[in-house]
């Protein structure tokens, strides 16, 4: 980028004297730009006709010329920045913000939130952390989760429209009487991001893929083979009925990318730069399905924008706020809601706690001060009495003076409220004659955990997509969770009761075959809820379309922006 080399070699120039005029021989400036007398000279005459500054050289070799600055390094920055993004050159814009990261705040107050650039109408979302890669299989990250949404596309997915899976890369799908055979049949007019057509054989490469991922793996055991019987078919056979298959099929760690880039997918959105800094989506014109309004989504990683204004552009990871560093007082909740997911605590059944242990420890976390007096910022979180609505936590019979063990061991993951909530289990436990040792597992999920399989109490956090009772049959099936937390036997025994509320053909009677698993497992103080979240997105006016869904995110397809003089 050649106005970046000129500006880095203005700023050289600057420097000495912080833009007070100089007197300064033309050696003396080429040793600062680190070339020749010859060149620098060319260097002045250019920055002096783009009106930077004024050079004014005395005649005579060494002689000392007057070096007058008529703008700022600053100034000029963001006038470059403007006309980079107006142009829609975001990777230049990208490195504009790396030469300066002291400036970065300033710099991109004026382009966060919805505009129009280059007649193009842009979401930036200012945000908080990098995001991590997004691919088939699962994410750990709530934003990862929702962004595969917007790139990749599965053959069923779930919409707003109705909790049952709806038609996606298939049309439709037609299931066989006895349950195992299940046909979906593939849209013709698929492409790819790269604008390749999408063949059937492709989806049945990536799908065998993903069933060699071991969470996936547990997560389609009923699947015996997946066949071609014709090139617009894909035809699943299982060893058993599982009528959660399509929804299965529909949940994001499903999507399918293309099986020689997890980069490329046939969603709405393409990824046009997945940079540390700066994650860029472009609305694909080829998508088969609903055309998003909006051409363009950023994702502005600005972790020093939240050093030290956690609480404002970014009260919390679940409150996001899209807007100008400088206008966040203007901003507008435009969606809240309370999450369906759920930071819960777990206890080993069977272990160092017997169970009428194990019920009182349930029932000290359930105390309404427990979570009431955590000292974290009102209105963040809310206190639940069900695991999903409907799902009653149980009322357990209080047993007196139930002594608790001396020790016991808690092990806790990501997020940062659990660390709150484990130093207050820990002083209530304290006044009980119990010492609880605290482990931090530094992550999101339980991967890698080593510290799992010797917990007596786990705490972490559960997400839950669309369709709140198949989350939780996934999590049963998936989470790494469950055969650490559970012995070999109860694990089994708990497998085998998903396997039979899966044949279960009916939605409705699927839903009550696993809430009573569940109700089983809070009865019997294996695993309770204890607090949502409150999800709120922020934006500016102008910004319209945005509504939050499950991952407390906005469908990128229904957002839109007023054209220009029009809102």
């Amino acid at each position: 980028m050649r106005l970046l080399n000129r500006l880095n070699q203005f700023q050289r120039l600057w420097q000495p004297s912080a833009g007070e005029p100089q007197q300064v021989t033309v050696a003396e400036l080429a040793g600062r730009c680190f070339c020749s007398d010859r060149h620098v000279r060319t260097l002045l005459n250019q920055l002096e006709d783009a009106g930077w500054l004024r050079w004014r050289a005395q005649s005579g070799r060494g002689k000392r010329g007057e070096l007058t600055f008529l703008v700022s390094p600053e100034s000029v920055r963001s006038g470059m920045m403007e006309q980079v993004l107006g142009k829609g050159q975001h990777q230049n814009a990208l490195e504009l913000a790396q030469l300066a990261p002291e400036q970065l705040r300033q710099l991109l107050q004026p382009f966060l939130g919805g505009q129009w650039q280059n007649d193009v109408p842009t979401l930036r979302i200012p945000y908080y952390r990098p995001l991590d890669p997004v691919g088939p299989g699962f994410l750990p990250g709530r934003a990862e989760q929702h962004l595969a949404g917007q790139v990749f596309s599965g053959l069923t997915r779930f919409g707003r429209e109705s909790p049952q899976p709806q038609p996606d890369l298939a049309h439709h799908w037609q299931v066989s009487d006895s349950g195992l055979c299940w046909d979906f049949f593939i849209r013709s007019t698929l492409h790819w991001h790269n604008g390749e057509p999408v063949e059937t054989h492709q989806l049945q490469q990536r799908l065998m893929m993903l069933l060699a991922l071991p969470d996936l793996r547990r997560l389609f055991i009923s699947v015996e083979r997946i066949e071609i019987p014709h090139a617009q078919c894909l035809r699943f056979i299982l060893h058993r009925p599982d009528y959660w298959l399509a929804h299965r099929l529909a949940s994001y760690c499903s999507r399918l990318a293309h099986p020689l880039d997890t980069q490329l997918g046939c969603g709405p959105f393409r990824i046009a730069s997945f940079k540390p800094n700066l994650v860029r989506l472009e609305s694909f014109e080829s998508y088969h399905l609903k055309h998003p309004l909006l051409k363009a989504i950023e994702y502005w990683i600005t972790p020093q924008l939240f050093e030290t204004t956690l609480g404002t552009s970014c009260l919390h990871p679940v409150q996001i706020a899209i807007g100008q560093q400088d206008e966040l007082e203007k901003l507008r909740p435009v969606s809240n809601s309370i999450s369906l997911g759920f930071c819960y605590l777990g206890i080993r059944p069977q272990g160092r706690l017997s169970a009428e242990q194990a019920t009182t420890i349930m029932q000290i976390v359930r105390e309404p001060e427990m979570i009431g007096t955590l000292p974290l910022k009102s209105g963040l979180i809310t206190p639940n009495t069900e695991m999903i609505p409907g799902w009653q936590i149980p009322a357990w019979d209080r047993h007196k003076a139930v002594k608790l063990p001396k020790k016991l061991t808690l092990v806790y993951h990501l997020p940062v409220e659990l660390h709150a909530m484990a130093l207050q289990l820990k002083h209530y436990l304290a006044e009980r004659g119990c010492e609880l040792t605290v482990i931090f597992h530094d992550a999101k999920t339980w991967a890698g955990c080593q510290h799992l399989i010797d917990a007596d109490i786990v705490m972490g956090d559960r997400l839950i997509g669309e369709a709140p009772e198949f989350t939780l049959e996934q999590w049963l099936r998936s989470d790494v969770l469950w055969p650490n937390l559970l012995s070999a036997g109860q694990y089994a025994h708990l497998q085998a009761t998903l396997d039979a509320v899966q044949a279960y053909h009916s939605p409705h009677e699927r839903n009550e075959g696993l809430k009573e698993v569940f109700h089983g497992l809070m009865r019997d103080a294996v695993v309770t809820p204890l607090f949502n979240y409150r999800y709120q997105i922020s934006a500016p006016p102008g910004v319209n379309g945005i509504e939050l869904n499950a991952w407390g995110w906005f469908d990128f397809c229904e957002a839109w922006l007023p054209p220009p003089g029009m809102a």
